[in-house]
């Protein structure tokens, strides 16, 4: 009992100390490029592109490959080690050493093997391309989730001054110096922005919920970010993001840009290869073969082996004769050679031969499937030509888009915090007239609204203007850090 009570509260505290762990942006997005399914997805494919280009090098290589073959034959068949039809039953073994190599075939395999590495390398750079996004959207609600908890804390800032107000408020009324009403608007302002602290609440649960998301995180773990200053954030000058300077660096560092290149530079390879099928191709190959027989008993229990003459004579009418011979046999079962297969060694070395050539391939006529595959990958080079284009195009209107959007940013950031300034001080006058009876509960709470929706356009504005000019800095191949 004692140790599952220890065993408890170790479980509690290792969960207490995560709990109060938080994740700044580097770790959120470190984590997420580790483990959102969409970048291993990417990297996987980036493997498949990887072996296909080991098999298409491997495969300039000569072949070479070693078969061995075994079987039992009936009756009247061919003896594989004479090539002669005898009856007999017997094991028969083969074994053979095959290769081939291709001598010329106009650099088709080279130009396809180019064109297989220069899509693992697309694919890899692809990989990249999906870490970036991941990088990004983990970025946007990061900083939508810090948005949120300073919305939570100018809620909360709110709230505390309308609560100090009220009890003021209340004092003077029951020292019969303020009517009841003002007393009771300002306790329904409390209300009204306790409502709004605990919906600023939710929203930050919700957008840490979307976060986990990205992360690929169990939505039940405890998880929690580190909140830096919006005034803290470092940030280029204005200056050094210029679009042209911004496209300038993006077309080079930016991966979805050298994916084009490289798919462009692969599809011209794949062309070169596809017109090589057009041509003749020679190639050489060679083999070692061998083969034996194995069987119980001698095909003959006599075996002839010539003729003895003899003085007899036939007639054969006309006065012709001739003479009459006897034949001569041994035991089959004593010959080695011809009919008793000997030795499997000895049959290996006397059956042993050998071959070799060379091949020529010419295409004469194949459905015309070598033309068809060239002119598809004609199709196909300006395919991936008209998509680089399209690309810069459009990475050069997102760099002016996000430009100009950083510039209105700015704009607003400037406006907001001058409407601020103007709120701040017609709600201190607002508060004086207040104190001195000159002014109702009802005008203070208007122009403590109005202060309020002020602070949170300044804080959106803020906000939206660190987001615009992370963006241009992600366009020039900055990173993202906060």
């Amino acid at each position: 009992m004692r140790r599952i009570v220890l065993s408890l509260g170790s479980i509690l505290f290792s969960q207490l100390l995560f709990s109060q762990e938080v994740w700044d942006l580097r770790r959120c997005v470190d984590y997420a490029v580790e483990n959102n399914i969409s970048v291993r997805q990417a990297d996987l494919q980036s493997r498949f592109s990887q072996l296909t280009y080991k098999q298409n090098k491997n495969g300039q290589l000569p072949t070479l490959n070693f078969g061995g073959s075994t079987g039992y034959r009936l009756g009247r068949s061919e003896n594989p080690t004479t090539g002669v039809l005898e009856d007999n039953n017997f094991l028969n073994y083969g074994m053979q050493l095959q290769s081939s190599v291709t001598l010329f075939n106009w650099f088709a395999r080279k130009y396809n093997t180019e064109s297989s590495k220069l899509s693992w390398e697309a694919d890899r750079e692809q990989t990249k391309k999906t870490k970036d996004d991941i990088a990004l959207n983990v970025a946007v609600a990061f900083l939508q989730a810090l948005l949120a908890k300073e919305q939570v804390r100018l809620s909360q800032v709110q709230l505390d001054l309308t609560r100090t107000q009220y009890l003021a408020t209340r004092r003077r009324v029951e020292a019969g110096a303020l009517p009841e009403l003002n007393a009771v608007e300002l306790e329904a302002q409390v209300a009204r922005d306790s409502a709004s602290l605990v919906s600023a609440e939710g929203s930050v649960q919700l957008l840490l919920l979307q976060l986990k998301a990205l992360l690929n995180l169990d939505a039940g773990q405890p998880f929690n970010i580190a909140t830096p200053p919006v005034e803290s954030i470092p940030l280029l000058p204005f200056s050094e993001l210029q679009p042209e300077v911004v496209y300038t660096a993006a077309v080079t560092l930016l991966p979805q840009q050298k994916v084009n290149e490289l798919r462009l530079m692969a599809a011209r390879k794949q062309l070169q290869s596809a017109r090589s099928a057009l041509y003749p191709s020679i190639s050489a190959f060679g083999s070692l073969a061998t083969n034996a027989i194995s069987f119980k008993k001698a095909i003959y229990e006599q075996v002839l082996t010539g003729y003895s003459p003899t003085a007899l004579r036939v007639n054969a009418g006309g006065g012709t004769f001739y003479p009459v011979e006897l034949p001569n046999y041994i035991d089959g079962s004593n010959v080695v050679g011809y009919f008793r297969p000997g030795p499997i060694s000895n049959q290996f070395s006397r059956n042993f031969g050998q071959s070799i050539g060379i091949g020529l391939n010419v295409p004469l006529f194949n459905g015309q499937s070598a033309r068809i595959n060239w002119q598809r990958s004609q199709y196909t080079v300006q395919q991936w030509a008209l998509q680089k284009e399209q690309g810069q195009l459009q990475l050069k209107q997102d760099i002016y888009k996000a430009y100009t959007d950083a510039a209105t940013a700015l704009q607003q950031f400037t406006a907001r915090q001058r409407s601020v300034a103007t709120a701040e001080k017609a709600f201190d006058f607002a508060s004086k007239r207040y104190e001195l009876n000159l002014l109702s509960a009802f005008d203070l709470n208007n122009s403590r609204n109005n202060l309020l929706s002020a602070r949170s356009q300044l804080l959106l504005a803020h906000y939206d203007f660190v987001f615009k000019m992370k963006l241009l800095e992600f366009y020039r191949g900055q990173g993202l850090k906060l």
